[in-house]
């Protein structure tokens, strides 16, 4: 029974514990992670400090996706992570010594990187540690144990911040934070094997990548761009429009966070059953289509219970996401999955950046103009997946 279990969810000795570190950073990460909008201006940055940290975030997280997966490609998965690990311990620490709005966005340039640096290394990780025909699972299982801390986090968060204060609730937060990536680090660096071995001839050239992106991801690409334009001009304003301006609590915008996160959770291992038994294009549209409904739903919800019905929606834009980065992975070449992915990343999430700097701006002027302008870009980017973008089904792969 276990193993047919272990079977259908594709859990292997490297997946198990590349999850168990997951939820470790993770939670960590997310203790303060939704909060830090909140604490920028509790430490006298103002709205464009919050401008400033969203975008310079996306664009650091473009550079990192990048880095991450060269770095996996060239050094390996273990040490790859090992390097990620120390990055986060130090940006935390920073955050803990420092505290000024400035130390926090100089810190996040390395206790944020965690996620985007390390994506390359722990996709790349998982679909050559499954069988082909279980990739979307795999993702999906990596994606589920991500959410765990999603959820657990903001609770956490919320609950140090009534106990102590904004400033203080959050910095022991990072505290909590630095233990629990101490703990990953050491149970990674024991018990990881090296299914991968370096690459010294890893690409680091983006012209070079550029030339052999197929032109399926480069359709996906764009789609993409479209979307995360959608949900990034919005994306640190969500906590303002939900506490500030509507009069949630930290805990009830915690509660509304584990919402989000079990929608998420419930939905994630019958989607990637079924795409890795047909396509995935119908889910991955399914996908945009959440992303661009959340923004006018959120603008419309103005009550406690109607912001529950707007995060459920922030749950099911999850639909199809790991079935898109499983695509990624798909359509990318044989010989350097882990580099390719992370250059998708940093084309991205490079021009993305400009939506959060955008989203500051258009707050200014007024929060229904920010999500209509969120709206529209998620219409487009969706209309643009159904028209150019390609598939990949599972007897294409047998």
């Amino acid at each position: 029974m276990i193993k047919k279990i272990s079977d259908f969810l594709a859990l292997q000795k490297n997946t198990a514990v590349l999850l168990l570190m997951v939820i470790l950073l993770g939670t960590g990460e997310r203790i303060a992670e939704r909060f830090l909008p909140l604490y920028l201006i509790a430490l006298g940055g103002g709205m464009m400090s919050v401008g400033i940290f969203s975008g310079a975030n996306n664009f650091i997280n473009a550079l990192y996706s990048f880095f991450g997966g060269y770095i996996s490609d060239r050094v390996g998965h273990k040490r790859a992570l090992l390097i990620f690990n120390v990055m986060t311990i130090i940006g935390y620490s920073i955050v803990i010594i420092f505290p000024y709005w400035q130390a926090v966005i100089i810190g996040s340039f390395f206790f944020l990187s965690w996620s985007a640096i390390s994506m390359p290394a722990t996709l790349d990780l998982v679909s050559r540690s499954v069988p082909l025909h279980k990739r979307a699972m795999g993702v999906s299982l990596n994606s589920i144990t991500r959410r765990f801390p999603m959820m657990i986090g903001p609770l956490i968060g919320g609950v140090l911040i009534e106990w102590f204060g904004e400033t203080e609730g959050i910095r022991y937060s990072f505290i909590i934070a630095i233990a629990l990536a101490i703990i990953s680090l050491v149970l990674q660096q024991k018990l990881i094997s090296y299914p991968k071995q370096p690459n010294n001839n890893a690409q680091v050239n983006p012209f070079g990548l550029w030339k052999t992106m197929p032109g399926s991801l480069k359709n996906l690409l764009m789609s993409d761009i479209l979307i995360r334009f959608c949900e990034q001009i919005p994306y640190a304003f969500v906590i303002i429009w939900c506490i500030t301006i509507n009069g949630v609590s930290p805990v009830e915008f915690g509660i509304l966070t584990t919402i989000e996160m079990i929608t998420a959770l419930l939905i994630y291992i019958p989607v990637a059953h079924f795409a890795d038994k047909t396509t995935k294009k119908p889910f991955i549209t399914a996908t945009f289509g959440f992303f661009t409904i959340f923004p006018l739903v959120l603008m419309f919800s103005q009550t406690f219970t109607l912001l529950m019905v707007a995060f459920v929606i922030r749950g099911l834009k999850e639909f199809g996401e790991p079935t898109r980065k499983a695509l990624i992975h798909e359509l990318s070449p044989e010989n350097s999955k882990a580099g390719m992915f992370g250059f998708y990343y940093l084309l991205r999430d490079s021009v993305v950046a400009c939506a959060a700097f955008a989203g500051a701006w258009l707050w200014q002027i007024s929060p229904e103009i920010n999500f209509l302008f969120a709206f529209t870009f998620g219409i487009i980017g969706t209309i643009w997946f159904i028209i150019k973008g390609n598939d990949v089904s599972v007897r294409n792969n047998l």
